[in-house]
């Protein structure tokens, strides 16, 4: 039996930002603090690990970012993205900034109108679909290809016009798409249908 108050052990805001973002050495600390607490967090953001990855494991393929991150410059996109929302500007006619504090939330412009089924891109944002992720987040919305991307540089024009993000950046993804989830859709609350096992997908 347990007693006590009850002590949180675990949160999410954007997807992956603790699964990728944070060091493991720093994941407990990260789930059991509030999100205004983030700022504390922030360096792995702006200075992603997963970038300097990327050119290590495949050799010539991510120049660009390599150039980006042995300038040590800061990932001012990132931080929009994740902490603050997008302010104006970056993106006309889009915006989700929510003010200069640095939290881990999920921001959703209501102003935004959602978009029709038939013309959702999977890659939110990046499709040119201002209705997904990061604007929110869509069940069908492939938020591991689309944080992929943004941490291998596409999105740090939105910043510095004069940075080119590598060609594979944009390539990048984890083989899903909308085919690849086979239970349909419920009409009604949770909205998901029976999960199934990773281990029975072909690819």
């Amino acid at each position: 039996m347990c007693s006590g108050p009850y002590r949180q052990v675990s949160r999410l805001g954007n997807p992956l930002f603790n699964e990728v973002l944070v060091p493991l050495a720093r994941k407990d600390q990260w789930n059991a603090l509030p999100p205004a607490d983030d700022k504390r967090f922030a360096q792995y953001v702006t200075h992603p690990e997963l970038a300097s990855l990327l050119p290590g494991l495949y050799p010539g393929v991510f120049p660009h970012l390599a150039a980006l991150v042995k300038s040590g410059q800061p990932r001012a996109d990132l931080e929009a993205i994740l902490l603050t929302g997008i302010p104006a500007g970056l993106i006309p006619g889009f915006t989700n900034y929510t003010g200069s504090v640095l939290a881990d939330m999920l921001r959703l412009n209501t102003s935004i109108p959602p978009t029709p089924v038939r013309k959702q891109s999977i890659y939110g944002l990046l499709g040119g679909d201002a209705g997904g992720f990061p604007n929110g987040r869509r069940v069908t919305d492939d938020v591991v290809a689309i944080e992929l991307r943004a941490v291998a540089g596409v999105t740090y024009p939105l910043v510095n016009k004069s940075y080119t993000p590598d060609a594979a950046a944009g390539k990048l993804t984890d083989g899903l798409t909308p085919a690849s989830v086979h239970a349909s859709l419920l009409g009604q609350f949770p909205y998901l249908g029976t999960p199934y096992s990773g281990y029975d997908e072909p690819s």
